[in-house]
């Protein structure tokens, strides 16, 4: 799909009223918390070795599975499943660290680690919805212009 094609569906996207675009950005949000937390039971449980945390673990990764379900479609032979988990967390992550350099004060790491998470984000975007079925490459340019169209789209105070 040409670049211009995707300016133009989102575009199209855009202007559907029916569609609710918060509602799949609130559930990747709550998906990017949620590989979070896997993370944080499983430190947890190998610092302490309490059970009740693997417990835990296992009941956190069953409902990240089926929120997952919700935004992944698996319609191809592609890991599209793997790589969206995986984008989520490491756009959260790098939110995490983004933030620890603006509290410590390093602005200028802190603005290229938190455009660096919305890229990382941006392309769970386009690997669920934006980019077409096709089986083609995402470019490093294409990303770039999804990230530009994505925040046009994203408006997070929509209710």
């Amino acid at each position: 799909m040409k670049e211009k094609n995707i300016i133009k569906l989102i575009d199209e996207i855009k202007n559907k009223p029916e569609l609710d675009l918060s509602l799949g950005e609130d559930l990747s949000i709550a998906l990017m918390n949620i590989v979070s937390l896997e993370e944080h039971l499983l430190f947890s449980f190998m610092k302490t070795q309490n059970e009740k945390f693997l417990k835990w673990l296992e009941q956190t990764r069953e409902l990240r599975k089926k929120l997952l379900m919700k935004v992944v479609k698996k319609d191809d032979d592609s890991e599209k499943w793997c790589m969206s988990k995986h984008l989520l967390a490491t756009a959260m992550r790098l939110s995490e660290v983004g933030t620890k350099y603006l509290h410590s004060g390093n602005r200028k790491d802190a603005e290229d680690i938190f455009n660096d998470a919305f890229e990382a984000y941006s392309m769970f975007l386009a690997v669920n919805g934006i980019t077409s079925n096709k089986k083609e490459e995402i470019h490093e340019s294409k990303l770039s212009k999804i990230s530009q169209a994505m925040k046009k789209l994203i408006d997070c105070c929509k209710e």
